[in-house]
C-alpha cells in the first residue's frame, strides 16, 4: 500500500469519536476565525468579480450560503465565493510546518456541502478535521522547494479539500484515492502574481475549494483518479518540488492531530511579516520608541519571507502592501497593530512610506534552519540616538504557544464583520452562538439569514 492510499484511507475512516474533545474544540476555533475572515471579503473587488460570475454561471438559488451577501446557491459556487472571500483579509489561519491556509479552503468545501446534503454538526466537524490532516501532511510532503513557486494553498488546498468533502460523501478509501487524483491534477497557483499586485491569490483559494469538491462528487460518481497522484514518477512530487518528504504523508496518522497545531493571524498580513513584527513591537514596548525615534530595522528572516515579500518594493495596494515587510513594520511601529483598518487609512501615507525605506530584510541561518516547524522573529533596530536594540520572539501572536483566547477569537470576528458592513453586532452574535454548538447541531444551519427573494422566510 503507498503513502497517498493509506492517507486517503484514513480520511475515508475517521470518525468523529475518534477525534480527541480538545481537536475538535480547536476546529470550533478555526472555524469561527474563517467565519471572520469569509465576512471581511465583503465589497472586496476580486472577490465581488467572482461572485458576478458565480452567479452568472450558477443558479440563483440553491441550498448552500455566500456569506458575503446573503445569497444562496449551489455547493460548487457557494464554496467558490466563499473561498475567495476568506483569503482577502489575510486574517485566515496558516499551518507553519506546511506553510498551508487551510481553512479558507476546507471550510468553505465543508459549509457547502453540509448545507447541501443536510449533513450534521458532528459529521461537518470530522470532515474539517479530515481535510486539515490531508492538506497539512501533503504540504509537508511536498516541503521548502515547492513553496518557492507555487502558492502552496492553491495547489494542496485542492486536495484539502477533496478530503473533506469526500469524507462527507462517504466516499470508501478507493473513491477517496480517485479523488485525490482528481483534485491534484487540477492542483494549480503561482507566485508571480505578487510582482503585478494581481488578483490571483483569491482565484487560487476560490478554485481550490470547488475543484476539491468537484473532484470528491466525481470520484462519488465513479470517476477515476491518478491512484499515485502524489510519489508517481509523473505526479505532484515530481512536477512541483526538488525535494519531497514521503514519510511526511502518513506521519502519526491518528496520534498527530495537524489541525491543532494550526495557528491564527493576529496582523491582518503575509504570516511571514508576524514574527518581525512582533519582535519589532517588543522592542518599542520595552524602550518606548516613537517611529521617528528609529534610524534603521533590520530584520533577521528565512529564505521564504524573502522569496515571497521580496518583490513587493513600492506597494501599489492594499493587498500587495501586506505583502510588504516595510509597510507592516511601519503600522506596526505608529499605531502597535497592523489591522485591517489600519491598512485601509495608512498604508500609503508618507509616514508609512518613510518607515519602510528603512526596513530589510537578512538571512539568518538560525531562523532559517527553524523553519517552516518554528517562524522565529528576530529583528534589529538602530536608533537615531545610536543606540543597537535586539528583539527577539520564538512564538509569534496566534501561534499554539501563544494563541488566541475565544474571547480574542470573538474580538476579532466582530472587528472584521463590523469592518466590512457585512454583519451587524446582533448578528455575529448569534452566529457566534451556532458556531459554539455546532457539533450538537442536527443539521448545520445556516449562519446568516438570507437575503435571497425567494428565501424571505428564513
Amino acid at each position: 500500500m503507498t503513502h497517498t492510499q493509506t492517507l486517503a484511507n484514513f480520511a475515508a475512516q475517521l470518525r468523529f469519536d475518534q477525534i480527541p474533545v480538545d481537536v475538535i474544540r480547536r476546529t470550533e476555533d478555526l472555524f469561527l476565525d474563517w467565519y471572520g475572515s469569509a465576512l471581511a471579503g465583503r465589497g472586496a473587488r476580486p472577490v465581488e468579480t467572482i461572485h458576478k460570475l458565480a452567479f452568472e454561471f450558477g443558479p440563483s438559488f440553491g441550498p448552500c450560503e455566500v456569506l458575503t451577501s446573503r445569497r444562496t446557491t449551489s455547493s460548487f459556487f457557494a464554496a467558490l465565493v466563499n473561498a475567495a472571500a476568506s483569503h482577502f483579509a489575510e486574517q485566515d489561519d496558516l499551518h507553519n510546518s506546511s506553510v498551508l491556509h487551510p481553512a479558507t479552503v476546507v471550510f468553505p468545501a465543508t459549509l457547502a456541502v453540509a448545507q447541501s446534503l443536510g449533513r450534521s454538526g458532528k459529521e461537518f466537524l470530522t470532515a474539517c478535521v479530515a481535510g486539515y490532516e490531508v492538506g497539512v501532511r501533503v504540504g509537508e510532503f511536498l516541503g521548502r522547494s515547492h513553496y518557492k513557486t507555487f502558492h502552496t494553498t492553491g495547489t494542496v488546498g485542492t486536495l484539502a479539500a477533496a478530503a473533506a468533502v469526500g469524507r462527507l460523501l462517504n466516499l470508501d478509501g478507493e473513491q477517496m484515492l480517485h479523488a485525490f487524483g482528481s483534485a491534484g491534477t487540477q492542483a494549480a497557483g503561482l507566485w508571480q502574481f505578487l510582482k503585478d499586485a494581481a488578483d490571483s491569490k483569491q482565484l487560487h483559494t476560490a478554485k481550490a475549494a470547488a475543484s476539491g469538491l468537484f473532484a470528491a462528487y466525481l470520484a462519488a460518481e465513479g470517476f477515476t483518479g491518478a491512484v499515485d497522484i502524489l510519489e508517481g514518477e509523473k505526479g505532484m512530487g515530481a512536477g512541483m518540488s526538488d525535494q519531497t518528504h514521503p514519510d511526511k504523508l502518513v506521519d502519526r496518522l491518528g496520534t498527530r492531530w495537524a489541525l491543532a497545531e494550526t495557528s491564527f493571524k493576529y496582523h491582518a498580513s503575509c504570516r511571514h511579516t508576524h514574527p518581525a513584527a512582533d519582535a519589532l513591537l517588543q522592542i518599542i514596548e520595552r524602550n518606548a520608541l516613537k517611529p521617528d525615534d528609529i534610524e534603521r530595522v533590520v530584520t533577521h528572516v528565512h529564505q521564504a519571507a524573502i522569496d515571497v515579500l521580496g518583490p513587493v518594493v513600492n506597494p501599489q495596494t492594499i493587498h500587495q502592501a501586506k505583502f510588504s515587510m516595510g509597510t507592516v513594520l511601519g503600522l506596526v511601529s505608529a499605531y502597535g497593530h497592523a489591522g485591517v483598518r489600519e491598512f485601509d487609512a495608512h498604508y500609503a501615507s508618507p509616514d508609512i512610506a518613510r518607515f519602510r525605506d528603512k526596513v530589510r530584510m537578512e538571512l539568518d541561518p538560525e531562523v532559517d534552519s527553524a523553519y517552516p516547524a518554528r517562524w522565529v522573529g528576530k529583528v534589529t533596530v538602530t536608533t537615531k540616538d545610536g543606540r543597537t536594540l535586539e528583539g527577539r520572539v520564538d512564538d509569534p501572536k496566534g501561534d499554539p504557544g501563544n494563541t488566541l483566547s475565544r474571547a480574542e477569537l470573538e474580538h476579532k470576528v466582530r472587528t472584521l464583520a463590523l469592518y466590512a458592513d457585512a454583519a451587524t453586532e446582533a448578528e455575529v452574535t448569534e452566529s457566534i452562538g451556532k458556531i459554539w454548538a455546532i457539533a450538537e447541531a442536527k443539521v448545520v444551519p445556516s449562519l446568516l439569514a438570507s437575503r435571497n427573494p425567494e428565501n424571505r422566510h428564513v
